[in-house]
């Protein structure tokens, strides 16, 4: 047990060691890229959105 316990301790301290180590980004750059993601998700979803649309009238077309 005493020897779980100390590789978790180890664990923790390593994984807090290496999170220092991280250059994190600015505020500014962090804005930047997540209203660039969140604009890259829509212009997905629009894309998926009139692939459906589309495959689903091709399909209505075919199957009359």
């Amino acid at each position: 047990m005493n020897n779980w316990l100390g590789r978790l301790r180890q664990f923790i301290s390593d994984t807090i060691n290496e999170l220092r180590k991280c250059s994190w980004p600015a505020r500014n750059e962090l804005f930047e890229s997540t209203i660039l993601v969140i604009v890259t998700v829509f212009i997905l979803a629009l894309f998926v959105s009139l692939i459906d649309i589309l495959s689903m009238e091709f399909i209505t077309l075919i199957s009359r």
